[in-house]
């Protein structure tokens, strides 16, 4: 198995034993909103873009917003609490999450130690059921409820920050 398959059977086994119910959806790679979206056709429920963000004080945050909302990093590191905000390298987020850029997703909080990630979601996201992340990998979306997937962080040691981001009327992300 790849390291990437045995990701994706940690992950799996963990909602299993959670009791999280989950539908998997194979497909080819895909590295962005626009991709997944050509691809996916009528896939249902909410479907997310995930940002891997650092501040000057080296904290680091995981955004997971609606695809359609546009994220302000000024306005949100105001909510947070938070430092400038950049985008974290390919690097950290290798070493923090264990994913490769592409790959992002809330999932991947099952590798970070609590307290060294600050969980974000969109509110507006969690009101689609279920919602749609990838397990680990980017060649396969997971389908879980939002309550699930809030039960999932928790369970990990990621308390989420829930916000509500703009509609993609501004300059989006």
């Amino acid at each position: 198995m790849s390291a990437a398959e045995d990701a994706e059977t940690a992950l799996l086994a963990r909602l299993d034993r959670l009791g999280i119910a989950w539908t998997r959806h194979a497909h080819v790679p895909v590295f962005t909103v626009e991709e997944a979206q050509a691809l996916r056709g009528v896939l249902p429920g909410g479907h997310a873009k995930n940002l891997f963000l650092k501040d000057k004080k080296d904290r680091l945050f995981l955004v997971v917003a609606e695809e359609e909302a546009a994220v302000d990093l000024k306005a949100l590191k105001t909510v947070l609490g938070a430092a400038q905000l950049s985008f974290g390298r390919a690097e950290l987020l290798g070493e923090i999450l264990q994913v490769t850029p592409g790959s992002v997703t809330p999932f991947a909080a099952m590798n970070a130690p609590p307290g060294r990630l600050t969980v974000v979601l969109d509110k507006a996201l969690l009101a689609h059921d279920p919602v749609n992340f990838h397990p680990l990998r980017n060649d396969a979306t997971l389908a879980v409820s939002p309550g699930d997937l809030v039960a999932f962080l928790r369970d990990t040691g990621h308390e989420p920050v829930l916000t509500r981001f703009e509609a993609r009327d501004a300059a989006p992300i």
